[in-house]
């Protein structure tokens, strides 16, 4: 049986998608069967960010409103044999979805994948909920700002109050020239708000923005300071 992995934020602009498409391209060319379930229900983005989005014909709604069988909506990544896409549908939702659908998918698609990596909505609407319903572990994403930190304490809290006892907190989007300035919350103060232990950190490159927008995750451009660090959150994840 595989293992579901939830990305939550609690913001915008965080990186959270950003995070489940390198991840999973880290764990698929570890030999993992690795799937990105999208649930940014009619905002959907993971498509785009892996350069699939004219290869997604049906969606998750497709899915599981009968249209189509679960093979239909899968996409496999042309470069990487282990990594396949669910994608949400766009611009529309999915009428009486409910924690139980969610939960039922991930036990379902856990006969099929080492790893589901989820990349739910933001925030701590109910959309969240449902998202976490089939969730075995969450990794909350984050920036250095203190609007960042405070929104990701309370998915944090959420998170736990949901029965996701195992949780950790990535920082995406640091500029290492300003870790010391008292502008903006520093690790340690990062640390002490978080209930969840540190996964790692990611430093800013304008390469990962440059990839996002061309369908070519940032890992894919071989060993980079960049792809050791996606690598070393993959491992205090999975290890």
């Amino acid at each position: 049986m595989g293992s579901v992995i939830l990305l939550a934020s609690g913001k915008g602009g965080c990186g959270k998608t950003t995070m489940a498409v390198n991840l999973g391209h880290v764990l698929a060319s570890q030999g993992f069967k690795t799937l990105l379930l999208d649930l940014n229900i009619g905002l959907r983005n993971l498509d785009i960010y892996m350069g699939l989005q004219d290869n997604v014909l049906f969606d998750l709604g497709d899915y599981l409103t009968g249209t189509c069988k679960l093979s239909k909506a899968l996409v496999q990544d042309e470069k990487q044999e282990n990594l396949s896409i669910l994608s949400s549908p766009q611009l529309r939702g999915i009428k009486g979805l409910t924690q139980t659908h969610i939960k039922v998918l991930c036990d379902h698609l856990k006969k099929y994948f080492d790893y589901i990596i989820i990349d739910s909505p933001t925030g701590i609407s109910a959309e969240l909920t449902n998202a976490a319903a089939g969730a075995d572990m969450a990794l909350i994403v984050l920036t250095q700002d203190y609007e960042a930190l405070r929104n990701a304490e309370t998915v944090d809290k959420k998170l736990e109050a949901l029965g996701i006892r195992e949780r950790y907190y990535a920082v995406n989007k640091i500029y290492p020239q300003l870790l010391e300035s008292e502008a903006l919350p520093g690790l340690q103060t990062i640390a002490q708000t978080m209930r969840s232990p540190l996964a790692g950190l990611i430093a800013y490159d304008l390469n990962i923005h440059i990839g996002n927008n061309m369908g070519i995750p940032v890992v894919r451009s071989g060993e980079t300071t960049i792809t050791k660090a996606f690598e070393d959150i993959a491992d205090r994840l999975t290890k």
